[in-house]
């Protein structure tokens, strides 16, 4: 079964410096039937202007994964990490007991247009971590590259949830297919593009949500950048 969430229906604020849309319930956003998908809870489009950003601001028990989709994100925590995320990027904080932190654009003149996704832990508590790979473009060309999982597996972030993600570029004849394991679900955000989605046309911020299906097919992507979330 699948059913179609599009882009227009997401909860959406602008506040002039930050234009922002939110998949699930979040923020001055509420809708009981959009609270979460599995471990997924948080899932928001943002686009940030140059030179603004989010002061120290804090958060616990929460896995927090960020994806660059343009431009560069300055980050600064109380563990101690600092770093500038790129298109390609991927970081993955785990709030745990408790951390500080603050993400702002780091340019002054360009917008930096991003994905935050928070996945509930497994468990409370925990120690906070922080921990960031780099897949390339021919890493997701005409494939679903694993970029986030509980148990790290083929070099992606290690998340403390029963959730893993994964990102692809489709683009032309490039065709994808992704086996559902047993009693699993899975969610397709379009971040960029258009794609047909187990035969369905979506484009970019819709998703779709599928269970009780054997496999997930990507395919007639019109330069598609996509994330599928596989949940129990």
């Amino acid at each position: 079964m699948l059913a179609i969430r599009r882009a227009d229906t997401r909860g959406h604020a602008h506040h002039g410096w930050l234009d922002t849309f939110h998949s699930f319930s979040f923020a001055d956003y509420h809708d009981p039937s959009q609270m979460q998908y599995g471990a997924l809870r948080v899932l928001n489009d943002d686009r940030i202007a140059g030179g603004r950003g989010f002061g120290a601001h804090g958060h616990r028990d929460m896995e927090i994964v960020t994806y660059v989709l343009d431009g560069a994100l300055a980050h600064r925590d109380s563990m101690g990490n600092g770093s500038t995320i790129r298109p390609g990027d991927v970081q993955r904080m785990s709030a745990g007991t408790g951390v500080m932190h603050s993400e702002f654009n780091a340019s002054r003149d360009d917008e930096v247009h991003l994905l935050q996704i928070w996945l509930l832990p497994v468990e409370r508590g925990g120690a906070p971590g922080y921990e960031e790979k780099r897949f390339s473009d021919d890493d997701r060309r005409g494939r679903l590259r694993i970029i986030a999982s509980p148990d790290g597996r083929d070099g992606s972030v290690t998340v403390r949830a029963d959730a893993s993600i994964h990102a692809a570029l489709i683009d032309g004849d490039e065709r994808v297919q992704y086996a559902v394991p047993a009693g699993r679900r899975v969610y397709v955000h379009v971040a960029r593009g258009a794609l047909d989605v187990n035969g369905e046309a979506l484009r970019a911020g819709d998703a779709a949500t599928i269970e009780a299906e054997d496999a997930v097919t990507l395919e007639r992507g019109d330069r598609a950048e996509v994330l599928l979330f596989d949940v129990a």
